[in-house]
């Protein structure tokens, strides 16, 4: 046994994260779309009927949190596995051991964090003990498990997608911490309710950061009369960020992100740019820039440069794998092409005037020559009657028209002359011209 000294207070040095963790999902913060009354995830829970499933979602979510707590409510065997210090020569033994317990009528729960380190052959070597019900299978993956599980166990989980803490279950988890005995709550705390806020911010959804960050501040706090002060100068060497006071979820967020949007249709790449820093270096998720990114490319660009969509994915992609700081530079390269790129809101004009007649006309039926018929019944209804396929033309033109009645008429794609879309426009002409001919 592991000698302790009299100095060596387990719960003092624990990490706050580590102290707080709940054992129930009465106090399990966040994911109501999977825990709330009634949910799948809880039902299966609370009856310990869990199958094989795996839980993926960002760092600092509660993929290990829900495993301990299926831990303490199954009546199972229940083994803690992780795949950074496991490998095959562990699998086996641990797999061994299961099915010994499966044969004395016992099952077992196996519970694999980080499961996307393991390898093909190490993930193959559960796949027939998850088949024939040796073991119930939990893996966390912060990975997409469509790319990191093999196919064949991943058809025999369920996946259950965990989703970023809001800024209102971080803020609450702060002031849980705060207050509980087992965090803080045997001390007096000096900390502004903005300070809380900015620190639940400055997660971007991760509990385990939020924790780690405030403990830090608390213990770099001043300390006078038996209470610690956390100021916004300490907060702010904590997170080394200078400004604190950026809201992701209030107005300065939406004032910068329209700052950026109107610098890139402006053509303006040195004020994008800044913008774009502004955003980041007050901690912005990249991944919220980069999906705004991918909207602009097809609202403010459109048909002009049709390379400008693939590109802003590539670079949400790109922020995906290498997160900040490094992805600043990927950002940096989108919108400084989508600030240079020739511009034309065409397609969101014509979007916008479909979707007010399409909601003018909900009922409006398809027309007869553009439906199926893939029984006698809708033959004899006339269904595909009149129906003219292009193919066999030598122009792959048909006069046939394909809106309703009621709209047989309309224009809504108006293309302009701007870059690439200039062939588009001059295409589309020719097409209109044959037509009326």
């Amino acid at each position: 046994m592991e000698q302790l000294s009299l100095f060596d207070d387990r719960k003092t040095i624990s990490p706050l994260a580590s102290r707080l963790r709940p054992d129930s999902l009465d106090g399990f913060i966040g994911q109501e779309h999977l825990l709330g009354k009634g949910k799948l995830l809880r039902r299966l829970i609370d009856a310990d009927q869990i199958p094989s499933m795996i839980f993926w979602g960002p760092p600092g979510v509660g993929k290990t949190t829900l495993a301990n707590i299926i831990a303490n409510k199954t009546h199972s065997s229940f083994i803690n596995f992780s795949a950074v210090t496991s490998g095959i020569k562990e699998i086996k033994e641990v797999m061994a051991r299961a099915e010994e317990s499966r044969m004395m009528g016992i099952k077992t729960v196996l519970f694999v964090d980080e499961i996307h380190r393991f390898n093909k052959a190490q993930q193959d070597a559960f796949l027939p003990f998850v088949e024939k019900g040796s073991i119930i299978l939990i893996g966390a993956t912060t990975e997409n498990p469509s790319f990191e599980i093999n196919a064949a166990l991943l058809s025999r989980c369920k996946v259950f997608v965990l989703q970023p803490l809001t800024t209102e279950n971080i803020t609450q988890l702060l002031t849980h911490a705060i207050h509980n005995p087992k965090g803080f709550g045997q001390t007096v705390i000096d900390l502004p309710g903005e300070l809380l806020e900015a620190i639940a911010v400055f997660s971007n959804g991760d509990a385990r950061t939020a924790l780690n960050t405030l403990e830090m501040a608390i213990t770099n706090g001043n300390v006078s009369a038996g209470k610690i002060t956390v100021t916004k100068e300490i907060l702010e060497q904590c997170i080394s960020r200078k400004s604190l006071l950026y809201d992701k979820n209030g107005e300065e967020h939406y004032n910068l992100i329209s700052a950026l949007h109107k610098c890139m249709r402006n053509s303006d790449p040195d004020a994008a740019l800044y913008w774009l820093s502004r955003m980041l270096e007050a901690g912005e998720d990249p991944l919220y820039i980069a999906r705004r990114l991918i909207r602009f490319a097809s609202e403010d660009v459109g048909m002009a440069d049709s390379q400008a969509l693939p590109l802003a994915v590539s670079v949400y992609q790109a922020c995906h794998f290498n997160g900040m700081p490094e992805c600043n530079v990927n950002l940096a390269h989108a919108v400084t092409y989508l600030s240079l790129a020739p511009k034309s809101n065409a397609l969101y004009i014509a979007y916008e005037e479909c979707k007010k007649d399409a909601l003018r006309t909900l009922a409006e039926p398809v027309p007869l020559q553009l439906r199926n018929a893939p029984t006698k019944l809708m033959e004899e209804l006339h269904y595909g009657e009149g129906y003219e396929y292009a193919h066999n033309t030598e122009e792959k033109l048909t006069r046939m028209s394909c809106l309703p009645e009621a709209l047989r008429e309309r224009t809504y794609y108006r293309p302009t002359g701007q870059g690439a879309e200039a062939a588009a426009k001059e295409r589309l002409e020719y097409i209109k011209k044959w037509k009326q001919e």
